[in-house]
C-alpha cells in the first residue's frame, strides 16, 4: 500500500491506495515521488486553520487509529530527518516501523549516503560547468547558491568537482573579506575570472543565516539570500562584474543517476527484510559499501554535517580552494 502526501494520507479519505505492479510500472528513471510529500505534516504537532485562526493539534492516534484499521503490517517511512523523527515517535508508541534514508542534502548520520544526493550533486556540478564557460569569456565572477540548510555536503562535493574556486557551507563562517583575497590574489596571477559555490545556509561570521521569507505560525522560515550578500559585495567591494544563479529546486528534479537508483533499490530491498523478520524501529544504512541496518535513535542521536578535519576539506584547501575563514 501507498500513503500519499506523507503521514496526512492516513486521515484523507482516498490517501491510502494498492501500489501493484502497474502502479510501479516505470518509476525508475523518474525524480521526485509517486506518494507526494508533505512539508508540514508531522501527527503530533499538525497545523491547521480553522476560522482563522491557526491551531497545532495532535492527532498522531487518529493516524494510528487509521493505521491499525487498514491492518497493514509495518510502516515504511521514506525521508529525511523530520520524516524519520515522526518515525521514531510512532515506534515508540507501539507502532511497527522500517527507516529509509531519502534526503537531497545527505544529513542523516549512521549512513554514508541517502538516496537522492547524488543526483542532485551532479545536476550542481553541471550547472558550475556551464557557469565556467560565461564566466571565462566575460571575465565575471559566478556565484552559485544550493541547497543545504545546515549540512554543505552539496556545495563542498560539486564545489570541488566542478572547480570552485570558494566554496562556502554552513559549518564553516566565512569573512567577505577572505572571498576579496581570493578573487584578487587570481587576478595578480591572470586569470581574470572566479567562481564560488555557496550553500543556502552558509553565513558571515559572527552573524545569522539569511532568510528570503520570514516564518510564521504555519511556515518555518525560508532560507535564501546569501548568494546576493556576496555577490553584491564583489561588485561593490572589488569593483568586479559578478553574476549570482540560484540553482533552487532544479537540484531536486530531473532524472536520478544510476548511482541513486541502484542504491534506493538496494534500500528498498533491505528494508523488507527488516520487515519480513520483524525488525523494527531500525533503518537500513550504507556502511563501507555494503547495506546494513541501524536503530532509528543510533540514526536520530546526532545530525551529521561535513566533518572539518575529513579528507575532503583537507582535500579542498589542498587544491587551494577557500572557504572564506584565512
Amino acid at each position: 500500500m501507498g500513503v500519499r502526501d506523507g503521514f496526512d494520507g492516513f486521515l484523507s479519505p482516498e490517501g491510502v491506495f494498492s501500489l501493484d505492479l502497474a502502479t510501479v510500472r516505470g518509476i525508475l528513471p523518474r525524480g521526485g515521488t509517486i506518494l507526494g510529500t508533505a512539508n508540514r505534516g508531522n501527527p503530533f504537532a499538525r497545523k491547521t486553520v480553522r476560522d482563522g485562526q491557526t491551531v497545532i493539534e495532535d492527532v498522531s492516534e487518529r493516524t494510528i487509529a487509521s493505521l491499525k484499521a487498514l491492518n497493514l503490517d509495518v510502516l515504511v517511512v521514506v525521508g529525511g530527518d523530520g520524516s524519520l523523527r515522526i518515525a521514531r515517535d510512532f515506534y515508540n508508541k507501539g507502532v511497527p516501523v522500517v527507516g529509509v534514508p531519502k534526503t537531497i542534502d545527505n544529513d542523516i548520520d549512521g549512513t554514508e549516503v541517502t538516496f537522492g544526493f547524488d543526483t542532485a550533486v551532479n545536476i550542481a556540478t553541471e550547472a558550475l560547468d556551464r557557469l565556467h564557460s560565461t564566466a571565462e569569456a566575460h571575465h565575471r565572477v559566478m556565484v552559485l547558491e544550493l541547497m543545504g540548510r545546515d549540512a554543505g555536503f552539496i556545495a563542498l562535493q560539486s564545489g570541488i568537482a566542478g572547480g570552485a574556486d570558494v566554496i562556502l557551507i554552513p559549518e564553516i563562517p566565512f569573512r567577505l573579506e577572505a572571498i576579496y583575497a581570493k578573487v584578487m590574489d587570481r587576478i595578480a596571477q591572470g586569470t581574470q575570472f572566479s567562481i564560488i559555490a555557496v550553500s543556502e545556509g552558509a553565513r558571515l561570521a559572527g552573524g545569522a543565516q539569511v532568510y528570503s521569507r520570514p516564518g510564521d505560525e504555519l511556515h518555518t522560515p525560508r532560507l535564501g539570500g546569501i548568494g546576493e550578500v556576496v555577490t553584491t559585495f564583489i561588485e561593490t567591494t572589488c569593483g568586479l562584474e559578478a553574476r549570482l544563479t540560484v540553482l533552487g529546486h532544479l537540484q531536486r528534479g530531473g532524472t536520478p543517476t544510476a548511482f541513486d537508483r541502484f542504491l534506493a533499490t538496494r534500500f528498498g530491498s533491505a528494508a523488507i527484510r527488516l520487515a519480513a523478520t520483524g525488525a523494527y524501529g531500525r533503518m537500513v544504512a550504507l556502511k563501507d559499501a555494503r547495506i546494513v541496518d541501524i536503530s532509528l535513535d543510533e540514526a536520530l542521536t546526532i545530525r551529521k554535517r561535513v566533518d572539518l578535519n575529513g579528507d575532503a576539506i583537507q582535500t579542498a584547501r589542498s587544491l587551494g580552494i577557500s572557504f572564506g575563514d584565512e
